[in-house]
């Protein structure tokens, strides 16, 4: 795991979907998943790529993936 590495989920608190890089201590606010998940990707993409993992509304990983450089193991899976 990087410092750039992102991750989505659900704050309890106000039912809002953030966008927080791992080493932060707070994030950006959506009102929809989808909308978290694309900021999230395009923030890493701009700055040089990291592991993006979604979370869904329980808490459980739904999603991990390596975005703007090349996965050093990739998935046999073809979920991306």
């Amino acid at each position: 795991m990087s410092d750039n590495d992102r991750m989505v989920y659900r704050r309890a608190s106000d039912q809002k979907w953030i966008d927080k890089r791992n080493s932060a201590s707070r994030g950006f606010a959506y009102d929809t998943q989808a909308e978290a998940a694309a900021a999230g990707k395009q923030r890493l993409l701009n700055s040089g790529g990291g592991d993006l993992t979604i979370k869904g509304r329980d808490g459980q990983i739904r999603s991990k993936d390596t975005i703007g450089r090349k996965d050093p193991f990739p998935p046999r899976d073809r979920e991306h």
